[in-house]
């Protein structure tokens, strides 16, 4: 079962919004999910995500594998919280 965290679309037509989870590799983009572990909201222009950072590495160590979009805003959240 690989598990990944990827995103998870919510938004309304022409307005994205998503959810950042964790899922079963084999689930649909907005199918089940294991865990909700934040938010990125892309048409905001400052301050556009939220991420537990402590819950996606804790994943992370366990094996589950970020896609690319979740892993460079895994990187934006690991150093606004190195600067806060």
């Amino acid at each position: 079962m690989p598990v990944r965290i990827r995103l998870r679309r919510v938004g309304t037509k022409n307005v994205p919004a998503y959810r950042i989870v964790v899922a079963d590799g084999h689930s649909p983009r907005d199918g089940r999910f294991i865990e909700n572990i934040g938010t990125y909201h892309p048409q905001k222009a400052t301050d556009n995500f939220k991420v537990d950072v402590e819950r996606a590495n804790f994943w992370i160590k366990r094996g589950a594998q970020p896609s690319d979009t979740v892993r460079s805003i895994l990187k934006k959240a690991e150093r606004a919280a190195k600067a806060a």
